[in-house]
């Protein structure tokens, strides 16, 4: 009789472009399973002109003496498609290094809707058994628990793990996850 392998879906919220390594690193993680593992990537779409006054306050805000120029209708229009493209592309080369470390790709999409909701919203859809965050460092959020990772694991019914992109497992011991005597 032939044995059925049951089917094991894991959602990853990215930031950034998943490297050859991250890729490793998450395949790693599922080497020894015995079920199909399936895994499904998001990526969230930075809104164009929330960077655009996010960086437009960072430059001094109240400390200017006139108002700084902000950009008309069209210019908002073309940093959101050169954003877009971008993200695709990042998708791309995120979808390319997980195939060439061996994971089969259930599904890749950019999405546009807060990345939590978004991410709770496809291990729904898809009975994922597993979340991984990756993400850059965010000391402050992460110390506050209002990062994503935090943020999903008070709404999500699954084990949601934080990885540091762009940081091999010893990098990242000590930081971020499971830091205790803080």
């Amino acid at each position: 009789m032939e044995s059925i392998a049951e089917r094991y879906d894991v959602v990853l919220l990215i930031e950034q472009p998943l490297t050859a390594g991250d890729a490793e690193q998450v395949r790693s993680l599922h080497r020894d399973f015995d079920a199909d593992l399936v895994y499904h990537v998001l990526m969230p779409l930075v809104d164009a002109a929330a960077a655009v006054e996010a960086s437009l306050g960072a430059i001094g805000g109240a400390d200017l003496l006139a108002p700084p120029m902000t950009p008309s209708p069209d210019e908002l229009a073309s940093l959101r498609e050169e954003q877009r493209e971008q993200a695709d592309h990042d998708l791309v080369v995120t979808i390319d290094a997980l195939r060439a470390a061996g994971a089969e790709i259930g599904s890749a999409a950019i999405v546009t809707d807060p990345p939590v909701d978004a991410l709770a919203a496809k291990v729904a859809a898809v009975d994922g058994r597993e979340a991984i965050v990756l993400t850059r460092p965010h000391v402050v959020a992460e110390f506050f628990h209002v990062d994503w990772t935090s943020r999903a694991r008070r709404k999500l019914g699954v084990p949601v793990l934080h990885l540091l992109e762009h940081e091999n497992f010893d990098e990242q011991a000590g930081g971020g996850e499971g830091v205790t005597g803080v």
